[in-house]
């Protein structure tokens, strides 16, 4: 097993609040401003023990568990209408009872087949490698936010809620770390934002991901950080601290 590198302390990020329709938002704005992107199958070391970025397996090794009862609904009633030629597992998954079960802690979370996510088409699949929610939905001409468990399309995007001691809640976007995983988080061997490997993408987060972050927080929320993000022009913000780490290697 390969040891994680530990995060150091120069983990300094930059936020932005304001108040809105009588709401607080809090953002992360180095998080946002940065050039991350999903580099699934383009050079993802998965989150696995060791890394694996031939295997493309991405962060869905260990399934996916859901956020509340009308989440998992939502999940099966979308995955009834995956074809066999869309979802590599549709069969077996028939065979095992369903694709959702309660796991041996008792929490409702995708099977794990082979390794992975039941949900994940792996090498050889004629629509290639990838989650089988991701690729069909777009057939479809609906999101993937629409089909995907709700904490697989939003990662790396953590949404929090701060109440004070006046009852009132702040919302608090940023990415999403690997203490965010809980115990187990410290034994992956890479976290896609603490690594410069996955910041080099053309749009910064906040464009990349709109889908995400409307789905999150609100189209007018989304369209006022973006506004005061756009407003700052060139104006230097922090750099993500992940720019000044050295690059994981995949051997």
């Amino acid at each position: 097993m390969t040891k994680a590198s530990p995060i150091p302390d120069d983990d300094v990020h930059e936020w932005l609040s304001f108040e809105f329709e009588g709401e607080t938002f809090t953002f992360d704005v180095t998080w946002l401003m940065s050039s991350w992107s999903c580099i699934y199958g383009n050079g993802c070391l998965g989150i696995q023990d060791d890394p694996a970025p031939e295997e493309n397996l991405g962060c869905c090794s260990y399934g996916a568990h859901f956020s509340d009862k009308a989440d998992r609904r939502r999940v099966q009633a979308k995955a009834l209408e995956l074809t066999p030629d869309e979802w590599q597992f549709h069969d077996r998954a028939a065979e095992l009872g369903g694709p959702i079960h309660k796991n041996d802690d008792g929490d409702w979370a995708t099977r794990v087949v082979d390794g992975a996510c039941i949900f994940l088409n792996r090498n050889g699949h004629p629509d290639g490698p990838g989650c089988a929610f991701h690729n069909a939905a777009p057939k479809r001409g609906e999101s993937y936010v629409e089909w995907k468990p709700e904490v697989c399309w939003q990662v790396p995007i953590r949404l929090e809620f701060h109440t004070d001691d006046n009852d009132h809640e702040t919302k608090i976007l940023r990415e999403w770390k690997r203490r965010d995983w809980g115990e187990g988080g410290a034994d992956f061997h890479w976290w896609c934002t603490e690594d410069p490997l996955a910041f080099g993408g053309s749009d910064p987060v906040y464009r990349g991901c709109r889908d995400e972050i409307v789905a999150l927080v609100g189209e007018g929320p989304y369209l006022r950080i973006v506004e005061l993000l756009e407003s700052r022009g060139r104006e230097v913000v922090l750099p993500h601290p992940a720019l000044k780490r050295k690059p994981a290697s995949a051997g």
